[in-house]
């Protein structure tokens, strides 16, 4: 459940096979960079942010600044109060979610959240872990389908590019997996592991 909320909360149209809103979500500020991707707006990330602190984290400023607050305050709180508000005027996900989309999406909030702060430098977007440690985990886990230099996939930027440009959605796809792809969440590993993953990633090419 946390997982695929994870999932959900990166992009549940995807997650859940649907086609992605036409028409903006009616929270989402009009005069920002992404007002004109009505799909973007109502993707829990472009506004709560991969750090999910929203105006108080990496979306503080730059295309993906809406100055919507993040969801760092509900973690470790009731599921059904984040249930309640999922299904608010505000947000307004009953007429897209299901119940059990709602009941995942919730989880997450509630137990999946990790204090991206611990794992990655907010100034220098690189990871806290440790390279050397790392190696094998990413050679057994990850290699077979990124490849050793992290660039077999040719549906995606290259491993490093990601890892280097947006550590945050790297590590918290990391945690959870990729919606509706192959991709494993490796949320059975520690947090600090999967940092250490993340920082051998940004030693990868980025081209």
């Amino acid at each position: 459940s946390i997982v695929r909320g994870g999932r959900l909360y990166d992009n549940w149209y995807t997650e859940t096979m649907s086609p992605p809103p036409a028409t903006r979500h009616p929270a989402y500020p009009a005069v920002t960079a992404y007002a004109y991707e009505p799909g973007a707006t109502w993707r829990c990330k472009e506004c709560h942010g991969w750090d999910y602190r929203g105006a108080d984290g990496a979306y503080s400023k730059g295309s993906h600044a809406t100055g919507i607050k993040g969801i760092r305050a509900l973690a470790g709180a009731d599921p059904e109060r984040v249930v309640a508000i999922l299904k608010d005027d505000t947000h307004g996900y009953t007429q897209v979610l299901g119940e059990g989309d709602l009941r995942d999406l919730a989880i997450f909030v509630v137990e999946g959240q990790v204090d991206m702060d611990w794992y990655i430098d907010r100034a220098t977007k690189k990871a806290k872990g440790e390279v050397a440690r790392s190696a094998a985990y990413y050679k057994s886990i990850c290699a077979t389908c990124h490849g050793i230099d992290g660039q077999r996939m040719r549906t995606m930027p290259s491993l490093g590019r990601v890892a280097k440009s947006n550590p945050w959605e790297s590590l918290h796809k990391i945690l959870n997996g990729h919606p509706d792809e192959s991709m494993p969440a490796l949320r059975v590993l520690e947090p600090a592991i999967l940092a250490d993953i993340l920082a051998y990633t940004q030693t990868l090419p980025a081209r």
